[in-house]
């Protein structure tokens, strides 16, 4: 199971399909979908030379040239393909939409077709966000798709997008998995319920696929593991993604000081970019020896093409040429990125803040706990945010500690200049996910038994200080395979169909031959992410493929700024 593959086929099929010279039309939605796993060469490479929106109404006409269409079926979308077709700027146009069509907007297509330019529709179920191989997200954004109504409910807007976005994932598959969703979650079994209707009223697609068992749908919630989105993360992508910010595949950097002009915006791709995918999940420190020779190399072969002493040297010098102007882009792209994360980690004091981090997500030390927090919100050089991240840390933890000083810590953080609305957002945070909502003891200090596998935890050796937190889906995931506490997980994800016989979940055998869709209601992490691959490449030998999927890949900050947004009562 392979998101980008996925996804590439489609648009591999769509490009290939039609000969000849042709332009590309998206709507605003996929266009960052197909960014995700295209490049522009590759869009040439298909005779396709030029890609515009069908929303912008200021095209050229090129009556010489086919039109591929490829947007999802939206009402907007919908709206725009038909003033397209009253007046065509293009021969022929080929209309390939992401999901499911509805019958309604079929017909109004062909009553617009006046002038007959429409070849062909078809349904190509790419209506998701690959981001990478073992990932992938339905795009919901505070902005465009607000994730709740009101406390733990769906926005029905909401709701709609995200079973369309996992239908397709499931179509671009050929699976209909049994599903299981985390019992003290309404919204992972109302969603759910929503896909398995959609699985069982569309038999033309989904009954062609049996029922698979061995493939199994988890749809799990968010709130029951609010801890993994308030670390400071230490691996390369994940560092990327949180503290510049990477948005399907770009990050902007024109806000760097005497920036140069080829690093303002640059993409990552693990198709295209040999370096990237060798060492997003390398840490911080590792990176720092992995780009040295990366540069070593660079220089190595930089030396190499001045030895030019015939023309047979000149000759091959030619024909590398174009790898080389490749490598020397990806090594001014790289060595940008990691000093502009050097900075930021100083300038920030990030050091200092993710051991605290790592200290209250994974030891129960209440009193030194406390005594560095309280330093730390005095401290001027540490960022309000990461200051507020970090009392978050402490509530969730310490909530039901009889010498909590949550109020305290609340107080110290105004007084020190925090903003009472951002203060909020502890409160906020305790109501979305704290101990009373929460199905599991994440910081196993819950009870007698949990506080003294805690404490035995906590005495093993840390290969490192700033990256001892394991997210607990990784956890779940591993003792399910490895058949640990069987019982625990068919309790905690009960089937969404009683009468079905799936294989059983963590049975004493572990799992064999089984693919598993994790999905994340309230958004996944890059830390999971990893973890998820890593467990991928661990447990090949057991034939068990797992991708993991969210309504969006969160940052810290995207991660309360969405729960800002929601009041839970």
């Amino acid at each position: 199971m392979d998101a980008v593959k996925a996804f590439q086929y489609y648009i591999n099929r769509i490009l290939s399909d039609t000969t000849g010279m042709k332009v590309l039309l998206l709507d605003k939605e996929t266009t960052p979908m197909i960014s995700l796993v295209s490049t522009q060469s590759y869009l040439l490479s298909k005779e396709t030379f030029l890609v515009d929106k069908v929303e912008n109404v200021h095209r050229d006409t090129l009556r010489h040239l086919k039109c591929i269409c490829f947007v999802r079926p939206t009402e907007a979308s919908v709206r725009a393909l038909v003033d397209e077709l009253r007046s065509p700027k293009y021969g022929d146009y080929y209309v390939y939409v992401s999901n499911i069509l509805k019958k309604s907007m079929i017909e109004v297509l062909a009553e617009n077709d006046e002038s007959e330019v429409v070849r062909e529709v078809q349904e190509f179920y790419a209506d998701f966000y690959a981001a990478t191989p073992c990932l992938f997200h339905v795009g919901l954004t505070p902005a465009t798709h607000p994730l709740f109504a009101e406390g733990h409910s769906w926005n029905p807007g909401a709701l709609s997008r995200t079973v369309q976005g996992l239908s397709s994932v499931l179509l671009s598959m050929k699976k209909r998995p049994n599903i299981r969703y985390e019992r003290n979650s309404a919204m992972a079994q109302k969603l759910g319920q929503e896909l398995q209707y959609l699985m069982d009223h569309e038999s033309s697609l989904f009954g062609s696929f049996a029922r698979d068992n061995q493939t199994q749908l988890f749809i799990i919630d968010r709130k029951n593991d609010p801890v993994t989105p308030l670390l400071t993360q230490w691996t390369y992508h994940a560092m990327l993604h949180d503290l510049i910010g990477v948005t399907n595949g770009r990050i902007d950097l024109s806000y760097v000081p005497d920036i140069r002009p080829e690093v303002k915006e640059v993409m990552l791709s693990q198709d295209q970019d040999t370096f990237f995918k060798q060492s997003q999940y390398l840490n911080f420190g590792d990176l720092g020896v992995s780009v040295r020779e990366y540069v070593d190399t660079y220089q190595s072969k930089t030396e190499s093409h001045h030895q030019i002493q015939s023309i047979s040297d000149m000759k091959r010098f030619v024909e590398a040429y174009p790898e080389f102007r490749k490598l020397s882009g990806n090594v001014t792209k790289h060595v940008t990125l990691i000093g502009e994360l050097s900075r930021i980690v100083a300038n920030r004091q990030l050091l200092a803040v993710s051991e605290l981090e790592q200290s209250l997500a994974c030891n129960e030390q209440h009193n030194n706990d406390l005594r560095a927090l309280r330093a730390m919100i005095a401290e001027s050089k540490i960022a309000p945010e990461n200051k507020l991240r970090c009392v978050i840390l402490y509530a969730l933890r310490y909530e039901r500690t009889q010498s909590s000083a949550i109020a305290e810590l609340k107080q110290l953080l105004i007084t020190n200049g925090v903003d009472a609305d951002q203060v909020s957002a502890i409160d906020v945070v305790l109501r979305y996910g704290g101990a009373s909502e929460r199905q599991t003891d994440i910081f196993q200090n819950e009870n007698l038994f949990s506080r003294g596998k805690n404490i035995f935890k906590g005495l093993q050796g840390i290969e490192n200080v700033y990256t001892q937190h394991t997210p607990a889906l990784a956890e779940m995931l591993e003792q399910m395979i490895r058949g640990k506490q069987g019982l625990h997980w068919q309790e905690r994800l009960p089937n969404l169909d009683p009468k079905a016989r799936p294989p059983l979940i963590g049975n004493e055998n572990g799992l064999f031959n089984q693919d598993i869709i994790v999905f994340v209601v309230g958004g996944a992490m890059l830390e999971e992410e990893m973890a998820v691959a890593k467990l991928n490449a661990k447990f090949s030998n057991q034939n068990v493929r797992i991708l993991l999927g969210g309504t969006s890949v969160h940052s810290s900050t995207s991660f309360l700024s969405e729960l800002s947004t929601t009041f839970f009562p």
